[in-house]
């Protein structure tokens, strides 16, 4: 216990030199450095080149190219993006045996994860709009709901969310800090708000509200769309309404886990830091960014019924089917 304090403190005064902020989920995995990096890489490779590879599907399958998919390979992309911002870094952290990242880069990661959930939020939203369309106009439907207007939108989701997290994230970079241990294994805006000196009550409540509003607002979205379509649903044909079902059910249970997670990185803000080990801290904010990208593909790979049929159809092509059976 003593030199689990003294080493704190030294990498606290080194930090303080070096403008740095320490990981403490890193410390805590540095006597089982082999398995978490085994278990990181694994979590880093397979799922980006799954999600890789269900993207250049629905890229050279010209059957592919719908508004539907084209949103859900701006899901799998989103995934990507975040498993690239945090686990190269992680990884790199263990084999390297150091736990400390520069402010720049923490307030870039936080600028890159914040993203990540505003991108994914708004894209769930514009699905299940995409989707009311599509059950509601299915006559109107493809004048309504073009390839570019769907290119579009995807744009306009990027750019929204990026200026919506820009403003609390820019907050945090003016902030002074007196403590420079993070409880995780990367960098999140209010994992750094609360090492603050002084009152930073505003960014709390900038932070709060601007989150509340944002998921109020567009949780009512999703919730009248997918409403309004299984009632709509409901009243067609049995056959119709089954597709249109089936695919609503991969789209709620993508958005139901997303939020769930997300729900559990905000509830470590709320537990009491001296009662709660930094492992508790780790695993609630890594399985708040890092289900996404494993359960999308997987969903989506399995569900969607024409995607799963062109997976098989282009793996069957590259010959992977036939290198195993060799072996």
């Amino acid at each position: 216990m003593l030199l689990q304090d003294e080493s704190d403190s030294r990498m606290e005064n080194m930090s303080r030199v070096g403008s740095s902020f320490v990981f403490l989920g890193i410390l805590e995995m540095e006597r089982y450095w082999i398995p978490c990096f085994l278990l990181a890489f694994v979590l880093y490779i397979i799922p980006t080149l799954l999600c890789c590879l269900m993207v250049y599907v629905i890229w050279v399958e010209e059957s592919l190219h719908e508004p539907m998919y084209i949103f859900i390979c701006n899901l799998l992309l989103n995934g990507v993006f975040l498993n690239t911002v945090i686990l190269p870094q992680f990884i790199a952290g263990l084999i390297s045996g150091s736990s400390t990242i520069s402010f720049p880069g923490c307030i870039t990661q936080i600028l890159c994860v914040q993203t990540f959930g505003a991108v994914e939020l708004f894209t769930f939203t514009a699905m299940a709009y995409d989707r009311y369309l599509a059950v509601g106009n299915p006559l109107r439907y493809s004048s309504i709901m073009t390839n570019v207007k769907t290119l579009t939108y995807i744009n306009v989701i990027w750019a929204l969310a990026f200026i919506l997290v820009l403003v609390p994230v820019m907050m945090t970079a003016n902030l002074n800090f007196c403590r420079v241990n993070i409880n995780n294994v990367y960098c999140d805006n209010m994992s750094l708000v609360t090492l603050a000196c002084g009152d930073s009550s505003a960014n709390n409540i900038f932070g709060l509200v601007q989150v509340l509003l944002t998921f109020v607002v567009t949780l009512l979205i999703i919730v009248y769309c997918y409403s309004r379509t299984l009632v709509i649903c409901l009243k067609t044909s049995r056959s119709s309404s089954l597709k249109a079902i089936h695919t609503l059910v991969s789209h709620i249970i993508t958005f139901s886990i997303f939020l769930t997670t997300t729900l559990f990185v905000f509830l470590r803000y709320r537990l009491n830091g001296g009662n709660v080990s930094v492992t508790v801290h780790v695993l609630l904010s890594i399985s708040g960014v890092l289900t996404s990208i494993i359960v999308n593909p997987i969903v989506y790979g399995l569900r969607t019924e024409t995607l799963k049929i062109k997976l098989v159809h282009n793996l069957e092509k590259m010959q992977i089917f036939q290198t195993f059976s060799y072996r």
